[in-house]
C-alpha cells in the first residue's frame, strides 16, 4: 500500500473536501495514479477483510466496515473518472489495467449489493452504497471481454454468480447459457485446469448430467494435489451428486471425506454425513462402523463462530440434532437428508430430472405412509408431517403437478398453529407458494404471498436465506429497479 500512496495523486485539504469528481482534476490525473487508486482500493477490501479476521471485536468490525466504505467511494469516483476520459484515444495500457479494475469492482459491489434484501440495502444506502443488479452485470460482462489482468477475475465472479449465488442465495434461475459461454474460452486454453474444470462441472451438474458432472469432477480432483481446498469442493459437489440419484453410500463417502479433510464446517459435514446414513436401512449402515446417533450428538459441539457470528447451516444443524440429545428417548429425523437438499436450493436442481425426481417422490411418500402409520406420536409429529409435505409439494411442483402440490403447501400453512420446533416451515412454504403461483400466471397473488412471508414471520431457522430468496423473487416479479453505482 506504500507503493500506490507514492503514486497516488496529492489533494490538498480544499480538494480533498469536494467530493465531486471535476473535469479539470480528472484532466490533471496520470494514467499511473489512476491506476494506483484502482489498486489501493483493491488493497483496502484485503485489509479490510484481514481486519475482520483479526479480532472479533466492535472495533474492528467498524475499521473494516470504514475500509470498504472508502475503496467503495473510491471505485465510484474512478467510475466517473472513466466515463469522463473514455473518449481519450491517446490511452496507454495502463489506462486499460485501470478500466479492467473499475469494472471488476463497480460490477462486483453493484452485483454482490443487488442481493441483499431491501431492509438492509436501505440501511447501506444511508451510508452510502447503493445496489444495481443490471449495472453490475454489464460492467463484469464488458470486463469479462476485455484484455485487462482484472479480465479472467470479471469472468470468474460471473461464473461465481451465475453457478453458486443466484441458486443458493436467489430463486435458483441460473443464466447456464452465459455460464457456458464465460467459460468455453477458458476450456479451451487450459481444458485441464482444475478451476475450470469445477466450473464446467458445475455447469453439468446444474444442467442435471449429474453423470457427466461426476466424471469431470474426478478429472478435476485429479488434474492438481497442491490445492486441496478445491478437492473438498469437489468432494462436496459430488457428495450431492448422488444425493440427488439416492446412491446414500457413495455420498456418504464423500461426506466421510469431508469430515476429515476439511475445516470449513465440521458441524455440518458431520450432520450431513448422518442425515445421509439416515436414508439407508439399519442393516447398510452396520458396515460403515457409523452410530448415526453419536454422530448426531457430535454436531452441537463442533458448531464455530466466525466473525463473532455462527454460520447459519451449522445452527440449523445443531437444532435438528438436538431430536437426539435424549439419552432414553432419542427421535429420529425425518428425510434428513432431503430437508438439507431444499435448504441449499437442491430441488431446482434436482427438478431438471422427472426420472430422479419421480423416485424421490417415492420416497418421500413412503416416509408419508410410515409416519402417519406410527403407533405412538410424538411432539415433533406435525412437524414433520407439514416438512413431508413441503417436500412432496417441491417434487410435485417439478413434475408440473401444480394443483396437487398447491395442495400440500397449503396444509403446511394451515397447520402453523400445530408447529412446535420448525417454525421455519411456514414462511418457506408460503415463499415456495408464491413461486408456485407465479407459474400458475398469477403475479398479483403471488407477490402478496411472499410479501407475506417477508412481512409477518421473524426468528425462525435459516430466516437470512429465506429473505434473500424473497428479494430474488419480488425483484424478478416487480422488475429491478434502477440507480446509480
Amino acid at each position: 500500500m506504500e507503493v500506490e500512496r507514492e503514486f497516488r495523486k496529492r489533494n490538498t485539504m480544499v480538494e480533498s473536501l469536494s467530493s465531486l469528481v471535476s473535469k479539470s482534476s480528472v484532466d490533471q490525473l496520470s494514467e499511473e495514479e489512476m491506476h494506483a487508486e484502482i489498486c489501493y482500493a483493491e488493497c483496502l477490501l484485503q485489509k479490510a477483510a484481514l481486519t475482520f479476521l483479526q479480532d472479533e471485536n466492535m472495533i474492528n468490525f467498524i475499521k473494516g466496515g470504514l475500509k470498504i466504505r472508502t475503496s467503495y467511494q473510491i471505485y465510484k469516483e474512478c467510475y466517473s473518472v472513466l466515463q469522463m476520459t473514455q473518449g481519450n484515444k491517446k490511452q496507454k495500457e495502463t489506462y486499460y489495467q485501470f478500466e479492467g479494475g473499475v469494472k471488476l469492482g463497480i460490477g462486483a459491489f453493484n452485483l454482490m449489493l443487488s442481493l441483499l434484501p431491501a431492509r438492509v440495502l436501505r440501511l447501506l444506502e444511508f451510508i452510502g452504497f447503493s445496489g444495481n443488479r443490471e449495472l453490475g452485470l454489464v460492467q463484469l460482462r464488458e470486463g469479462a471481454s476485455g484484455s485487462s489482468l482484472r479480465s479472467t477475475l470479471c469472468s470468474l465472479t460471473l461464473l461465481l454468480f451465475h453457478t453458486y449465488v443466484s441458486l443458493v442465495l436467489g430463486t435458483g434461475e441460473a443464466n447456464i447459457e452465459e455460464a457456458e459461454t464465460l467459460l468455453e474460452p477458458y476450456l479451451q486454453k487450459f481444458p485441464n485446469g482444475s478451476l475450470i474444470l469445477f466450473y464446467s462441472a458445475r455447469i453439468e451438474l446444474l444442467k442435471g448430467n449429474f453423470e457427466k458432472a461426476q466424471v469431470i469432477f474426478q478429472n478435476c480432483i485429479k488434474s492438481q494435489e497442491e490445492w486441496k481446498q478445491i478437492h473438498h469442493l469437489c468432494y462436496w459437489e459430488l457428495m450431492w451428486c448422488y444425493t440427488f440419484q439416492q446412491e446414500w453410500l457413495k455420498a456418504y463417502h464423500y461426506a466421510d471425506l469431508l469430515c476429515k479433510e476439511s475445516r470449513w464446517s465440521k458441524a455440518t459435514y458431520v450432520f450431513q454425513k448422518a442425515a445421509i446414513l439416515s436414508m439407508l436401512p439399519d442393516e447398510e449402515v452396520k458396515p460403515t462402523g457409523e452410530n448415526i446417533v453419536s454422530l448426531f450428538r457430535q454436531v452441537e459441539g463442533l458448531k464455530q463462530r466466525i466473525a463473532g457470528k455462527s454460520i447459519p447451516t451449522e445452527k440449523f444443524a445443531v437444532r435438528k440434532s438436538r431430536r437426539y440429545s435424549s439419552a432414553a428417548f432419542p427421535v429420529k429425523l425425518i428425510l434428513p437428508a432431503l430437508e438439507m437438499m431444499y435448504i441449499w436450493n437442491g430441488f431446482t436442481v434436482v427438478g431438471k430430472r422427472p426420472d430422479l425426481t419421480e423416485n424421490l417422490l417415492i420416497t418421500i411418500e413412503k416416509a408419508e405412509t410410515a409416519l402417519h402409520n406410527e403407533t405412538k406420536c410424538n411432539d415433533y409429529f406435525a412437524d414433520d408431517h407439514c416438512l413431508v409435505q413441503l417436500l412432496k409439494g417441491l417434487c410435485l411442483k417439478h413434475l408440473g403437478r401444480l394443483l396437487q402440490a398447491e395442495l400440500c403447501f397449503n396444509q403446511v400453512i394451515q397447520s402453523e398453529k400445530q408447529l412446535k420446533f420448525d417454525h421455519y416451515l411456514v414462511p418457506f412454504t408460503l415463499y415456495e407458494l408464491g413461486l408456485l403461483c407465479q407459474l400458475q400466471g398469477d403475479t398479483e397473488k403471488a407477490l402478496r404471498i411472499i410479501e407475506t412471508a417477508k412481512t409477518n414471520y421473524k426468528d425462525y431457522s435459516m430466516e437470512s436465506r429465506l429473505h434473500f430468496r424473497i428479494h430474488a423473487a419480488l425483484s424478478s416479479l416487480k422488475g429491478s429497479p434502477a440507480s446509480t453505482p
